[in-house]
């Protein structure tokens, strides 16, 4: 699901993307990361949707109970009771792309977004903000395109910010109630401060230390973001499905980890990479973790 910040000076909006990923404390050395820029999600026609009707219940405040035939403008659209459970959004709030506007439980507008899936990101709306989640409008985006979607969304977020002199709250820049940040992607490691300079702790002993210090190590070529051959490749795709927190460590990087490769196959007796370490002890390499995966073995042992 989508949607967009805006600050009050701009007008370019920013794909939002959700995560569960909770960055967690690092070993005690250097490292750096590699973030990816945000993905633009750009005139719109709007059409009608009708959904089913499902049967009338309760609220505080009188709501429509469908959500009509859209309109350009938000101030024609009617506001939608936003149902409490996930059966009720099948039937009432469309699945189909387009734009959003959630209002309080006072009418006041808190949220204009855009979305592929605009029931789903109303729920999850619902789910996060409850109190602030009380009212919807929906304009369905008709030939759904990055700019059709973006024009949907800046038409309606120009004309509130005309008539109020103001950003919704959920909006506003910096803002991390409506919208959660990106997961910042974790670094790969660096075991030593450069090649030139002299280690005052053999290189062997800064494996050991990193291996049995963290859960899961793996010693790939290339970075975690971006792995030079495609063992490495299926490593990180392991790791990143089981949802764990992991280091990685670039073999090839010359500049920081410098005589790595031939010390590693020292230390842990094993010819190639990648080479993945799991409790400071060796599992293997990228067949040895693969067959562990699809045979339901790799998740007991990350549990422990």
């Amino acid at each position: 699901m989508a949607s967009i910040s805006l600050s009050p000076l701009q007008t370019s909006p920013s794909l939002r993307v959700l995560s569960s990923y909770t960055p967690q404390t690092a070993p005690n050395l250097s490292f750096y990361s590699h973030s990816k820029p945000s993905i633009p999600f750009p005139s719109t026609s709007l059409k009608p949707y009708t959904p089913i009707i499902p049967r009338s219940r309760s609220r505080s405040r009188s709501r429509s109970l469908i959500v009509p035939a859209a309109v350009k403008k938000i101030s024609e659209t009617d506001l939608v009771a936003v149902p409490l459970t996930a059966e009720e959004f099948s039937q009432k709030l469309p699945s189909e792309s387009g734009v959003y506007a959630v209002y309080d439980k006072n009418d006041d507008l808190q949220f204009i977004g855009i979305s592929r899936n605009v029931g789903a990101s109303v729920f999850s709306h619902l789910k996060s903000v409850p109190d602030l989640c009380s009212s919807v409008k929906v304009g369905i985006v008709d030939e759904p395109d990055k700019e059709s979607l973006t024009q949907a969304w800046k038409s309606w977020m120009e004309e509130h910010i005309k008539t109020t002199g103001k950003v919704p709250p959920g909006n506003q820049s910096g803002n991390a109630t409506w919208i959660r940040q990106p997961p910042k992607k974790k670094s790969d490691l660096r075991l030593t401060p450069g090649r030139h300079v002299q280690l005052t702790v053999p290189l062997e002993e800064l494996i050991g230390k990193l291996v049995k210090e963290s859960q899961v190590v793996a010693f790939i070529k290339g970075s975690r973001n971006a792995p030079l051959c495609g063992f490495s490749q299926r490593v990180i795709g392991i790791l990143e499905t089981q949802g764990i927190d992991y280091e990685s460590v670039d073999v090839l990087d010359e500049e920081y980890n410098y005589g790595l490769r031939e010390t590693l196959k020292k230390y842990s007796n094993w010819p190639t990479f990648p080479q993945i370490f799991v409790n400071g002890e060796l599992i293997g390499g990228c067949d040895i973790l693969t067959s562990m995966h699809e045979k339901g073995e790799l998740a007991g042992l990350l549990k422990k």
